[in-house]
């Protein structure tokens, strides 16, 4: 599936993934490949990406304060206060804040 994380500021992260788990307002859950398309509000917490591999990936400054996960190179975290995700068709996008 593809991922989109973007907040006012910049596009923080876009790119293919395995899973994105990210903290719903009832609680922490998460998408996989093929998911049910969804419209659900975030709450404060972590977003939390599973990539295959990040070859691909630029972590820089204007990419945010993404941060990997040392016992695991395949997660990614990003804290966030608030936003809304959608999934459709394959594809998520996260407006966070």
């Amino acid at each position: 599936m593809y991922l989109e994380i973007v907040t006012p500021e910049a596009i923080l992260f876009s790119s293919e993934v395995d899973s994105v788990a990210v903290p719903g307002v009832n609680g922490e859950f998460q998408m996989l490949n093929n998911h049910a398309p969804v419209v659900s509000v975030l709450n404060e917490g972590r977003v939390k990406v599973h990539v295959h591999t990040q070859d691909h990936l630029v972590f820089d400054d204007l990419h945010g304060s993404i941060e990997r996960l040392p016992e695991d190179d395949k997660v990614l975290t990003l804290k966030i206060k608030s936003g809304t995700i959608e999934m459709k068709d394959n594809k998520a996008i996260i407006l966070a804040d």
